[in-house]
C-alpha cells in the first residue's frame, strides 16, 4: 500500500506529519520495483491478482489518487511490466498534487486499474447511513463517469470499517474491499477483507523486500492491534488528535 511518491522540488499534497510518514521517495519506489523484477516477481492489480496469484506475486496499490501515481509510478510499473490499482478519492480530484479528472483516464490508459477510496475520505464508521451510501455507491457512480470504466474495488479511508460499512460496500456493487490490516492474502481470504502492508517513508528497501516475502508481518500486526485497542477506547477524533500531537512533538525533537 503506497500513497504519494516524493519528487525532488515538488511539494507534497499534505505537510502534516501523519501524512508525511506515508510519502515514499520516487527513487525508492523504483528501486523496490526493480528488486522485485530482478527476483522474478510479478506486480499485479487487484483484478489481476484475483484471476491469478502465486508465490511470487505482489499486489501493488495506491491510496488517495495523487498525481504522482501517473507522473512517477505509472512509468516505472510499465517499464517492469507490472500492474497496480489506484484507489481514488473523488473529491480530491483537481486539488493541488492530486490527479485531475482527465488524468484519471490517462492513468487507466497507462495500465493502472482505477479503484475507489470514497467520495471525501471520512472515517466511514463515523458517518450516518445516508452519507455512507454517498461515500460508497455515490463515489463509485461518479468515478465510473469520470474514468469511463467499471470501478470494482474499494479501499477504506484510514482502514476504518465495520459490518455496516462492509454491507454498504457490497450493496454498492464492489467486488472487493481492501483494509489497512497488515497481513498476507491467500486463495481463501475473504475478498471483502483484503489485508495490505503500508510502505512508509522510514522503510528501507530491504524491509520492503522482506515484507513481500511475508517476514516480520506479525510484529507489525501486533502493534496495529495495540493501536486499535487504544483507538476503540478513545474514539477516532480523540485518538487522531493525540496521535497528531505525538508526531508533531517527535518532529520538533528531531529538528
Amino acid at each position: 500500500m503506497y500513497h504519494e511518491l516524493a519528487l525532488p522540488g515538488r511539494p507534497v499534497c499534505n505537510p502534516d506529519p501523519g501524512y508525511i510518514r506515508y510519502v515514499v521517495s520516487a527513487s525508492d519506489f523504483r528501486s523496490q520495483m526493480e528488486r522485485l523484477a530482478k527476483e522474478g516477481w510479478r506486480g499485479k492489480s487487484v483484478s489481476e491478482a484475483l484471476r491469478s496469484f502465486d508465490g511470487k506475486t505482489v499486489c501493488i496499490t495506491f491510496d488517495d489518487g495523487c498525481e504522482t501515481d501517473l507522473l512517477s509510478a505509472a512509468p516505472v510499473l510499465r517499464e517492469f511490466g507490472f500492474g497496480a490499482t489506484s484507489y481514488i478519492t473523488v473529491d480530491y480530484l483537481g486539488k493541488p498534487g492530486y490527479l485531475s479528472r482527465i488524468q484519471v483516464r490517462e492513468l487507466n490508459a497507462a495500465g493502472i486499474e482505477i479503484g475507489c477510496h470514497s467520495l471525501t475520505h471520512p472515517y466511514l464508521t463515523d458517518i450516518d447511513d445516508a452519507r455512507l451510501r454517498e461515500e460508497t455507491a455515490g463515489a463509485k457512480e461518479q468515478l465510473e463517469q469520470i474514468s469511463g470504466v467499471a470501478v470494482e474495488h474499494f479501499s477504506c479511508p484510514g482502514g476504518r470499517w465495520d459490518r455496516r460499512v462492509l454491507r454498504a460496500v457490497k450493496n454498492a456493487g464492489f467486488r472487493t474491499m481492501a483494509t489497512s490490516r497488515t497481513g498476507m492474502n491467500f486463495a481463501a481470504t475473504d475478498p471483502f477483507d483484503l489485508a495490505r502492508v503500508a510502505v512508509l517513508k522510514s522503510h528501507s528497501n530491504e524491509i520492503v523486500w522482506q515484507t513481500c516475502l511475508g517476514r516480520g508481518l506479525w510484529k507489525t500486526r501486533a502493534k496495529e492491534v495495540a493501536r486499535e485497542t487504544v483507538r476503540q477506547s478513545l474514539g477516532n477524533s480523540f485518538y487522531d488528535a493525540l496521535r497528531h500531537r505525538i508526531l508533531n512533538r517527535e518532529r520538533t525533537n528531531r529538528t
